[in-house]
């Protein structure tokens, strides 16, 4: 038997994995589970703001710390479990993820709260390049991969838009702290048979873990986003200046560091290649569209248009079945077409999608915001899928949790910015909104912290003057929501043009 032939046979038994689709729906139900996490508070911010009554800044980071931190650890976790094995670190962090979901649900401060989620956002760390990389191993026969990362990937994009429905089925049942609690029946499901049906997989001699880096890269990210927030928001201040300035120090120190040790925690010279790096750019941009499109539309059904938490929800349905029908057929297009094509025509979806919303005011019909949910859903799914293909494809299978952490950072920065930037552009412009003649000053604090608060502000006043106040916030943030589409339209369009270039004679395997 020659060496050829021999390498084919391994091939084909490899790809051939028994019990691989299987596993593989065990993956997907962690992946999902961290998506819906990312935007399931999305409805019930306003339950939540009734209850622990946080500050708008309060409320913007237990939105996004949870991303925040995941997006500072997931290079950490993924060349951890390289390191340890990739099976081992999904059960001991889909146990962990369960456990910290009660500490979330029965959160009493917006301080508890905060702590809560970015704990949570630990123990999802250690679950998203874990899947990833095993779906490397467990693939073998390229095009088996490439459905396999659509199924995945269709998953991660639904995630985001299936957290409003599941949220707000939830929340016309129980009160805020179930969307939590619906995540113990799955992780137990995920550790109880991944035990069973996930073959181990690491990386045989992968040096030391260097914690130096792993510090360096959790203070750079979370650096550099919490400067990009506080910009957003407030505009230049010393804090905004030193966080940025710290993070960018630390990344630096992170990238030099991992270009000196002999087993990085992250192969730097991966972004050489045009496609990695290019794929690596598009996803970032990609989910920052469709998060902050879902997690700002949430508020808009409830809190504008005044639908039930569950209506709101289903509302958002049509962006999680455009991703998923893209997902899954993503790679059959990209080999028929081009991978730069369906790359670039999904951000430029997504970027034409969020250009519509700059016509919204708050009696936009539900056909326009249908279907451009539907259309931010295809591009999203088409987009994600096969950037997260190219990005895995880059690389040796000892380095796939590697690869798959930088895929799931781009994900979650993605996601942390989405929610910040797009939300902190919308904070800044609702909190300029004036309120009528007559509102005492402390109601009307209370009103410029958020549009719950304002809805919560103007029970204690006369009919009239509550009406007024509300329409004027509503108002408000209906303008902050259009300037933010604005935004998030014209960076996804020179992104895609961008891709089209960048992306020239990438292919993905045969």
């Amino acid at each position: 038997m020659t060496t050829s032939t021999f390498r084919n046979a391994n091939h084909v038994e490899d790809a051939r994995r028994p019990g691989r689709w299987l596993a593989l729906s065990v993956l997907v139900l962690a992946v999902l589970l961290v998506a819906v996490d990312a935007t399931v508070l999305g409805l019930a911010t306003p339950f939540l703001s009734e209850d622990l009554k946080p500050s708008g800044t309060q409320l913007l980071w237990i939105g996004d710390v949870y991303s925040f931190v995941i997006a500072g650890l997931l290079v950490s976790m993924g060349s951890l479990g390289d390191r340890i094995g990739r099976k081992k670190l999904l059960l001991i962090g889909a146990t962990a993820f369960g456990a910290l979901s009660v500490l979330n649900a029965y959160a009493t401060s917006p301080e508890t709260m905060i702590v809560a989620r970015a704990l949570l956002g630990i123990a999802g760390a250690t679950l998203m390049p874990s899947t990833l990389a095993l779906i490397r191993n467990l693939f073998q026969d390229p095009r088996e991969r490439s459905l396999a990362i659509g199924i995945w990937g269709a998953m991660a994009s639904a995630g985001a838009a299936v957290g409003p429905v599941v949220g707000g089925f939830l929340l016309e049942h129980f009160w805020w702290g179930s969307v939590f609690l619906i995540n113990l029946p799955v992780m137990a499901v995920l550790v109880l048979v991944g035990i069973k049906l996930i073959p181990e997989s690491k990386n045989e001699n992968p040096g030391p873990w260097d914690l130096t880096s792993v510090v360096l890269s959790l203070v750079g990210v979370i650096g550099i986003v919490y400067a990009v927030k506080e910009l957003a928001t407030h505009g230049p201040s010393l804090d905004a200046t030193v966080a940025g300035l710290g993070g960018a120090v630390a990344l630096t120190w992170f990238v030099r560091r991992q270009l000196t040790l002999p087993a990085p925690l992250l192969d730097m010279r991966l972004f050489r290649h045009r496609g990695f790096s290019s794929a690596v750019l598009a996803d970032l941009l990609t989910i920052l569209g469709l998060s902050g499109l879902v997690f700002f539309l949430s508020q808009f059904f409830q809190l504008v248009q005044g639908r039930r938490p569950l209506e709101a929800g289903l509302a958002e349905l049509p962006a999680a079945i455009g991703a998923v029908t893209a997902g899954l057929v993503a790679g059959v297009v990209a080999r028929r077409f081009s991978v730069r094509s369906v790359v670039a025509g999904g951000l430029a979806a997504v970027g034409l999608s969020l250009a519509v919303l700059t016509t919204l005011d708050p009696h936009t019909g539900y056909p326009m915001l249908g279907a451009s949910l539907l259309v931010v859903g295809v591009g999203a799914g088409f987009a994600f899928t096969v950037t997260a293909d190219v990005i895995l494809s880059s690389v040796p299978k000892e380095q796939a949790g590697a690869a798959s952490a930088v895929s799931e950072t781009a994900y979650e920065l993605g996601a942390a910015l989405g929610i910040a930037v797009l939300g902190s552009i919308v904070t800044g412009v609702y909190r300029g909104f004036t309120p009528p003649a007559g509102v005492p000053s402390d109601i009307a604090t209370a009103a410029h912290e958020s549009l719950g608060g304002a809805v919560e502000a103007a029970d204690g006043l006369a009919p009239g003057t509550a009406a007024a106040l509300v329409s004027s916030a509503q108002e408000a943030f209906v303008d902050g929501l259009r300037i933010a589409s604005g935004v998030g339209a014209a960076v996804l369009l020179v992104t895609a043009v961008a891709a089209w270039f960048l992306l020239k004679g990438q292919k993905l395997e045969k």
